[in-house]
């Protein structure tokens, strides 16, 4: 961007940023780095899109907006609601898009999974392979529509940063970690249902609508839909608890209650919105905290997080 002169105006966007701060401290970086890149000529004028579903709280999310003044005197923030899976921005008006954390939520439950993955509520070892099939089925559709999409917002030569919750192997593993995370809310969810607690068709109609690529996956899918030439991909493990350190003693029961918070925070409107307020959570994610802290002193498990960077392909390609 910086070679052939800045143009008058950039804009990016942030896709899935949710209600909190965070997204904020990627749009300071990003600044950063383009006054650094591009300290020799006059400074653009940005705009920024912070983009989630219509339900996410985007009143939270400006409060904290207000709250960065030094932002606000640099750049344009707007709120943009909608589905990613679905058209956003007018065609070839975005320079940059950045989406962490956030495309390996499917944009529904793949078809057929409920009758055919009971006593799951996600992908495990024990689901029959025409689950796995549905999932990744549903992940080819939905990442592929994203890219067409952006494809089409995103002009000539420019760029997508991408971050994924992924998994290691092509095929299904008991050693990829959001594999295993599900098990033990499975399981208390299944007790529930003996105790007459939930209902059995409830929790049978029941799927979590993450799924995690693998590489192989991610780079067939960027190949086949032909908009994007994937410039470079790094992959990191990420600890379910991050914040444990090698030289600090370990504790099973702090580490369960903080990954039991993680997961709370993500599954939680799922679970509410399936089987309905009455749904007892903290019992239910004290106990998720019980297992996760003795699966935990077991296995220090982790997560696979490939992130990719994305270059658009010119219209003569």
């Amino acid at each position: 961007m910086c070679i052939n002169g800045l143009p008058k105006r950039i804009r990016m966007a942030d896709l899935g940023c949710g209600p909190g701060p965070n997204t904020l401290l990627v749009v300071s970086h990003i600044m950063d780095t383009i006054k650094r890149l591009c300290k020799h000529e006059q400074l653009s004028q940005i705009e920024v899109f912070l983009n989630d579903l219509p339900g996410n709280d985007f009143n939270n999310l400006f409060k904290f907006v207000n709250e960065r003044r030094e932002l606000l005197d640099t750049c344009f923030i707007y709120g943009a609601p909608g589905s990613f899976y679905a058209n956003l921005f007018p065609t070839n008006t975005l320079h940059f898009v950045y989406s962490s954390y956030s495309l390996h939520w499917l944009s529904q439950i793949p078809e057929g999974v409920g009758k055919k993955n009971k006593e799951n509520i996600h992908m495990t070892m024990m689901s029959p392979p025409e689950v796995f099939e549905a999932y990744a089925e549903q992940f080819q559709r939905d990442f592929s529509s994203f890219l067409r999409i952006r494809g089409e917002e995103i002009i000539d030569s420019g760029r997508m940063v991408l971050t994924f919750i992924g998994r290691r192997f092509v095929d299904p593993s008991p050693n990829d970690g959001v594999i295993n995370m599900f098990t033990p809310l499975a399981q208390i969810l299944l007790h529930m249902v003996a105790q007459g607690i939930v209902k059995e068709e409830d929790l049978y109609s029941f799927n979590v609508p993450m799924y995690p690529p693998c590489m192989h996956e991610i780079e067939e899918i960027i190949r086949g839909e032909g908009s994007f030439s994937l410039e470079k991909m790094e992959v990191f493990e990420v600890p379910w608890d991050a914040n444990v350190e090698d030289d600090i003693i370990f504790d099973k029961h702090r580490s369960g209650k903080i990954v039991a918070a993680c997961v709370r925070a993500f599954i939680e409107p799922l679970l509410l919105s399936h089987f309905g307020p009455s749904l007892d959570l903290d019992g239910i994610f004290d106990i998720y905290a019980h297992k996760m802290g003795y699966h935990l002193a077991i296995e220090r498990s982790s997560y696979f997080s490939p992130v990719i960077s994305l270059l658009r392909k010119g219209s003569q390609n």
